[in-house]
């Protein structure tokens, strides 16, 4: 009996020592309060919703990997002989920088494996995040309150987008050479400032000795520390602002309904995590990726043959290949269009298109109120239709990209491939948002039909007259719910007299994209009940 006292003793003065640390702690920096709303918050449980952290935890193998790869890879461009493992580029002259890579991948054990996995996580980061700000964008979660954090979603995936092509290009290999002469001739075509910033970047003439220790900066801290910092500013403002929800019984503008964090999120996350660690295992263990070894060492001089990027920078090489040879010489100046339009102007645009969308939205719109209810995309026609001519754009240049690959493997004809992807580029898309317009309101004349009509039974009647006709039943009220409870905004108001310019462009916008809208038949009681469900969170001042 005596050591069993003497154990529960222990324990008590152990419960005790922990519970004055807890209570040391929680009166300087609020712990308990913070956990119980952190521990309780309530996710979502649909599928979509874990796009965002099917990027985080893609960053996060990203950050491990990266870490090994830093120990052996020596950033230099300093020329050595290689002697490594690698049998046929023994003897042959080549960068510290593609030796140490050669190192990596055939002496350094499982350095390989870690490296594939890094280039794989790489590659998931970037679909990820341009699959979150999809969903994002055609479920209208960028509206009020959340158009800051789009904004970080955006720039997190500029800083992406700079983070892939720097590590692509240190391993100082002819296939990432070749980017980076295409990279450079891209700055040099700025106007009047073009030659400076090559200087600045390449530190002198072309290539230089300077740029891959600099791009090695950028990529290991520079850019790593920001996007660490975006993403946290990103959680914290999610957690602020909370998650949207789709629009199902018992969800509305003012609630949020879903699992809690601990432990049923936490378990679900934490196996995504382990899910994605698992295939990027996996997929560097047996799917070969950038074998640089292929490649040899960069050569000014040398352009591999066929030479494609990753996919993410896709739409900018079938910019520059299908943009015509336009040069315009003024007061000495050479002004490089064919490279400028397509590399600089172009990109610079869809990310401001990017930045600036929620704001211009609402300015047509005229809707200032929160939101926390996702739209369904067929609900917002002219958004959605919106969307789709972005992807056929992008879509179009992407495959531009490879009019090479494409014209040697169907022997086809390049200038006959190169005017087909030029024709695409400009009416492509307008013939996407046509389509997807007609789509969407397709189907809320279906959704009109179903709540009219009920759903289909399969079975078919014959009536006395001998014509026969399809059974329906009423539809559910879980089915009626995401029809009827659209948080789609009022049109806007015309004001007395005609207005200035800029007003009547806003009121003819705002009556453009209502027009594309289908009128759901619903009683009195329904639409008070619609209203109440949309109506916004009350603020605390109204609570009082």
């Amino acid at each position: 009996m005596l050591p069993s006292r003497k154990k529960a003793r222990c324990e008590e003065r152990t419960r005790q020592a922990a519970l004055r640390g807890f209570d040391a702690l929680d009166a300087r920096l609020p712990l308990a309060e913070g956990a119980r709303h952190t521990v309780r918050k309530a996710f979502p449980g649909h599928w979509s919703f874990l796009l965002g952290e099917l990027a985080l935890y893609s960053f996060a193998v990203l950050l491990l990997t990266g870490v090994f790869l830093t120990l052996f890879f020596k950033p230099s461009m300093a020329e050595v002989v290689y002697e490594g493992g690698y049998a046929p580029l023994r003897g042959v002259l080549v960068s510290e920088a593609y030796a140490s890579t050669l190192d990596i991948s055939f002496d350094v054990r499982g350095g390989l494996l870690i490296r594939q996995m890094h280039h794989w996580a790489a590659l998931l980061f970037l679909a990820s995040i341009a699959l979150h700000l999809l969903r994002v964008f055609f479920t209208g979660a960028f509206r009020k309150p959340r158009e800051v954090n789009w904004m970080v979603g955006v720039t997190l995936f500029l800083l992406a987008l700079l983070e892939g092509f720097s590590g692509y290009s240190l391993p100082d290999d002819l296939l990432s050479g070749t980017g980076l002469r295409t990279a450079q001739g891209i700055v040099q075509s700025v106007p009047v400032a073009g030659t400076y910033l090559s200087f600045l970047a390449f530190g002198g003439e072309y290539p230089g000795d300077a740029i891959i220790p600099r791009l090695f900066t950028a990529h290991v801290l520079l850019v790593p520390g920001v996007l660490l910092a975006l993403v946290t500013l990103h959680l914290l403002l999610v957690f602020r602002l909370k998650h949207t929800q789709w629009a199902r019984p018992g969800r509305t503008n003012r609630n949020v309904v879903g699992e809690p964090m601990v432990p049923h999120f936490a378990a679900k996350s934490g196996g995504l995590f382990l899910m994605v660690s698992g295939v990027l295992a996996l997929f560097g263990a047996l799917v070969q990726i950038n074998p640089v070894w292929s490649f040899g060492p960069y050569r000014p001089d040398q352009v591999s043959t066929f030479s494609q990027p990753d996919w993410y920078v896709g739409f900018l090489e079938g910019a520059l290949r299908l943009m015509p040879p336009v040069e315009i010489t003024a007061f000495g100046h050479t002004l490089m269009l064919n490279v400028l339009v397509p590399a600089v102007l172009l990109p610079g645009a869809l990310f401001a298109v990017l930045y600036l969308y929620p704001f211009a939205e609402k300015w047509i719109t005229g809707d200032g109120s929160e939101h926390h209810l996702c739209d369904r995309p067929r609900d917002r026609p002219v958004r959605t239709g919106l969307g789709a001519a972005g992807i056929t754009f992008y879509a179009a240049l992407f495959m531009a990209g490879g009019n090479d690959l494409i014209a040697f493997t169907f022997d086809v004809s390049l200038n006959a491939l190169t005017w087909t992807f030029r024709t695409a580029v400009l009416l492509g898309p307008f013939a996407a948002f046509m389509i997807t317009k007609r789509l969407c309101l397709a189907l809320q004349e279906r959704d009109r039909e179903r709540l009219t009509h009920g759903e289909e039974t399969g079975r078919v009647r014959q009536s006395l007259e001998g014509g026969f006709e399809a059974s329906h039943t009423p539809l559910p009220r879980e089915k009626q719910y995401p029809i009827l409870v659209r948080d789609v905004p009022p049109p806007l108001e015309d004001g007395p007299g005609r207005g200035r310019r800029r007003d009547r462009l806003r009121r003819s916008l705002n009556r453009w994209s209502h027009r594309s809208r289908v009128e759901m038949p619903a009683t009195s009681a329904e639409r008070r009940e619609i209203a109440a469900r949309t109506a916004p969170p009350a603020r605390p001042d109204e609570e009082d």
